[in-house]
């Protein structure tokens, strides 16, 4: 029987809209809570329905109306030194540094967690979730998204980083001896039930 992978993006912060490296405690802004309250989980997810510790992803769940079980593995990438930073702090306290990382993303920011280190975490949980029979549902964040694409689809992790992945967007992914991807990109209200 095949297993049902279903990956939500956190809603919008002020991070995902100014350009800033996300703090684990950082909550949804005004629209991204409402843009959630909209949003609507099929009944066949909501018992196994998981998130990330981050503020935004709690957040997220419950303006959906859901109750989500804290997931480790879920978490986004720790970005280090550079949390709660903006580009422009980053660039203005050391010229070039953000340069030579969005030159090799993949990497991570300084004292921080590579993408590597994270789609190895991500696909450690996949390959658990790939046992169970029952469809899953994970409330997560955009470079856990493309990293767990990364190891459903054995992906180069710099392919990965050219997916677009939006607040609120859904990726489906299910598994049947091996991963597979079924959608990309969806609304939440969008998904098939």
């Amino acid at each position: 029987m095949a297993t049902t992978l279903l990956l939500i993006c956190i809603a919008a912060t002020a991070s995902s809209r100014e350009g800033r490296f996300p703090e684990p405690a950082e909550p949804l802004d005004v629209a991204g809570r409402r843009d959630a309250a909209l949003a609507m989980l099929p009944q066949r997810y909501h018992a196994a329905l998981q998130a990330s510790p981050a503020r935004a992803a709690a957040e997220t769940a419950s303006a959906m109306g859901l109750t989500a079980r804290t997931e480790p593995a879920l978490a986004d990438i720790d970005h280090g030194e550079w949390q709660g930073l903006s580009f422009a702090q980053i660039e203005a306290s050391d010229p070039g540094q953000l340069g030579r990382w969005l030159a090799e993303p993949a990497q991570g920011a300084p004292a921080g967690e590579t993408l590597d280190q994270v789609r190895t975490r991500i696909g450690a949980w996949m390959d658990r979730v790939a046992g169970s029979d029952a469809p899953t549902c994970a409330i997560t964040h955009p470079t856990t998204i493309r990293a767990a694409l990364s190891h459903a689809l054995d992906l180069p992790l710099r392919a990965a980083l050219a997916i677009d992945v939006a607040p609120l967007s859904c990726t489906v992914l299910s598994f049947n001896r091996s991963w597979r991807l079924q959608s990309l990109g969806l609304a939440v209200r969008g998904v098939p039930g």
